[in-house]
C-alpha cells in the first residue's frame, strides 16, 4: 500500500505518484505473453516519458516508440539502446528525419508517400540508407473514443493497402531506403479481440504478399492499444492479445513489436490533490481541490472518467462535482459522482492517472506543474520536482 498522506504531506499538492513494481508486472506480463516468438516491447514514450520512468523500463529490456526527436533523445538518456528505438509520427522535420538517421536508431516508420520522398531525400543526401516500415490503415472499426481511433480511413493516420504496396515497391528499388517493417496501430484503450485480430490478417497478408516478390519483411509492428480499467471496462488479456496475433502470422518470419503506452503505465499513477472548500449553487454541490485540468486534462478533453477517493472519508455521501480553481467551466475531475462530505485539507486521489496525465500537462493561467514521485519496493522519489514561478517565466524576455 502506498501512504498517499505521507506523499502529499512531504511534496505538497498536487502531485503526481508512479508505482514502479506495478510497472514492472505489467512489462513482464506482455513480454510473457509474446513468449515463444521473435519480440520486442516497444514501450509508447508519450504516454509518460519521466525520464526515471524511461529507465526502470530500460533496465527491464524495453525499447521505446518515440513521437518527436525529443522522445528519441529521451530514449538514449534513459539507456534505451538505439536498435531498439523506433520514431513514429505522422509530421517529421527535415532536422528530426537526419538527426533520428545519424543516430542509426532501428527504423523510422512513415505514414505518407510524401515522407518517405523526404526521408529518401535526405537519406541520400548523408549517404546513408534509411531504415523504414510504413504504417498501414487498415480500415477498421477499433470501437474507442473517436478522437484517440487511429485506423479508419477517416483518422490522419498510415495509408491504404494499395498505397502502402506501392510505397514498398518503391523503396526496394531505392539505394537510400531499407525497408524491413511493417506497421498498423487502431488506437488505444481497445476492449475488443476481432478487430486487432481482422487487422493483423489484412496486415499479413499485404507482408506475404510482399515476400512473395522479394521484399522481406522483418518486423510486423502491431502498435499498441491494450485498454486498462478506468471504471468497470472489460478488458483484454495480453494472452489472449498475442494469441489473436499470432493466429494470423503462419508461415512469417518476423519479430513481433508492441508499443504499449498506457497498458504499462496508466493504473500505476495516482494524482493526489487537496480539497480546498465547498459551495453549493442552486442545489448543485462543487468540491474545489487545489490540482485542476492544467495538472489533469483527460476528463477535460476526452470527458474521461477516473476514479476519485476522499481518503478517509465515507459519511454524509451526496451529489457533487469535483472541481478545480482554472478559469474554464471543463476545469473538471468528476462530475455528478457520489461524494462524502468534505472539509478544506481533506486529500483526494484520483486513480489511473499513469497514462496521458502529467505529460498532458501545462502551465495554464501560469500554474506550476506538480511534482511527481515514484514508489518502488516501499521506498519513495522525488523524480521530478514540482516547478516554482521562477520556473515559469526563466525563458521569458521583456522587451520594452
Amino acid at each position: 500500500m502506498i501512504d498517499f498522506k505521507t506523499l502529499a504531506d512531504r511534496y505538497d499538492t498536487p502531485l503526481y505518484v508512479y508505482d514502479f513494481d506495478h510497472i514492472t508486472e505489467r512489462y513482464r506480463e506482455l513480454k510473457g505473453a509474446f513468449s515463444g516468438k521473435k519480440s520486442l516491447i516497444s514501450y509508447a514514450v508519450k504516454a509518460n516519458s519521466n525520464l526515471s520512468l524511461l529507465t526502470h523500463l530500460a533496465e527491464l529490456g524495453s525499447g521505446a516508440d518515440c513521437v518527436s526527436i525529443a522522445e528519441v533523445r529521451r530514449a538514449l538518456m534513459s539507456g534505451i539502446p538505439k536498435y531498439k528505438i523506433i520514431f513514429s509520427g505522422v509530421g517529421k522535420r527535415d532536422d528530426e528525419i537526419e538527426e533520428a538517421l545519424r543516430e542509426d536508431i532501428l527504423l523510422l516508420n512513415l505514414e505518407s508517400e510524401a515522407e518517405m520522398e523526404r526521408v529518401e531525400k535526405i537519406a541520400k543526401e548523408l549517404g546513408l540508407q534509411a531504415r523504414i516500415s510504413i504504417r498501414v490503415n487498415p480500415n477498421i472499426d477499433p470501437k474507442t473514443h473517436p478522437y484517440i481511433s487511429t485506423g479508419l480511413h477517416e483518422n490522419k493516420f498510415g495509408v491504404d493497402i494499395e498505397t502502402a504496396k506501392r510505397m514498398y515497391i518503391k523503396a526496394n528499388n531505392s539505394k537510400s531506403l531499407y525497408p524491413v517493417g511493417i506497421h498498423f496501430h487502431m488506437g488505444p484503450q481497445l476492449t475488443e479481440l476481432d478487430p486487432i485480430r481482422e487487422a493483423s490478417q489484412i496486415v499479413a497478408d499485404l507482408v506475404r504478399s510482399l515476400k512473395a516478390i522479394k521484399i522481406d519483411i522483418r518486423f510486423f509492428d502491431v502498435g499498441g492499444g491494450l485498454g486498462i480499467v478506468y471504471d468497470d471496462e472489460k478488458t483484454i488479456a495480453p494472452y489472449d492479445y498475442a494469441q489473436a496475433i499470432f493466429s494470423t502470422l503462419h508461415g512469417l518470419d518476423v519479430t513481433l513489436i508492441c508499443e504499449p503506452g498506457r497498458f504499462m503505465v496508466g493504473n500505476s499513477g495516482y494524482f493526489l490533490t487537496r480539497v480546498l472548500y465547498e459551495k453549493v449553487n442552486e442545489g448543485r454541490r462543487f468540491v474545489i481541490v487545489d490540482g485542476a485540468m492544467n495538472d489533469l486534462l483527460r476528463p477535460s478533453l476526452y470527458n474521461a472518467f477516473h476514479k476519485v477517493e476522499v481518503l478517509g472519508k465515507s459519511e454524509d455521501v451526496s451529489e457533487a462535482d469535483l472541481v478545480g480553481p482554472v478559469c474554464e467551466s471543463g476545469d473538471f475531475f468528476a462530475k455528478r459522482r457520489a461524494l462524502p462530505a468534505t472539509e478544506p485539507g481533506d486529500l483526494v486521489v484520483v486513480y489511473s492517472a499513469g497514462a496521458y496525465g502529467f505529460v498532458m500537462a501545462s502551465n495554464y493561467n501560469s500554474r506550476p506543474r506538480p511534482a511527481e514521485v515514484a514508489v518502488t519496493e516501499g521506498k519513495e522519489r522525488c523524480i521530478r520536482v514540482r516547478e516554482s514561478f521562477e520556473d515559469l517565466v526563466r525563458l521569458e524576455k521583456m522587451c520594452l
